[in-house]
């Protein structure tokens, strides 16, 4: 059975940082593309990172660049994203998703977020000014 299931969220200043991990079970995740999307009330959900370490590929919205970093530790089957220098327009519920590895080289592609076929429950990170 397919599960991923996100943690570390939170609330925190300006400037602040939090990581969220997404621990899968049900399936080996270096196998997959692996991405993080996030939605704020009223918004699209909107890609933010996906890495696929078959292929040594990562991926970022512009808006995150510099300041999130997504990894993986293949023997934990874990997912995680760093965020750094936070700010307010970060504030979203955050999911982590899984789709075919091909799927991470369109990752910032609009529509993408239908390749993935696996989501966890989301976790709320709010970012205060």
């Amino acid at each position: 059975q397919v599960q991923l299931v996100e943690s570390g969220g939170g609330s925190v200043q300006t400037g602040g940082s939090l990581r969220l991990s997404c621990a899968a079970s049900g399936f080996i995740i270096r196998a997959y593309c692996m991405g993080w999307f996030r939605q704020a009330p009223g918004k699209e959900r909107e890609g933010v990172a996906a890495i696929y370490t078959g292929g040594g590929t990562t991926n970022y919205a512009d808006s995150v660049k510099g300041r999130f970093t997504i990894s993986q530790d293949n023997a934990k089957n874990t997912l995680y994203l760093q965020m750094n220098s936070l700010k307010p327009e970060d504030t979203a519920m955050y999911y982590c998703a899984a789709a075919s590895p091909v799927t991470c080289s369109r990752f910032l592609v609009a529509g993408a977020a239908g390749q993935f076929a696996y989501w966890g429950q989301g976790t709320q990170v709010t970012v205060s000014s």
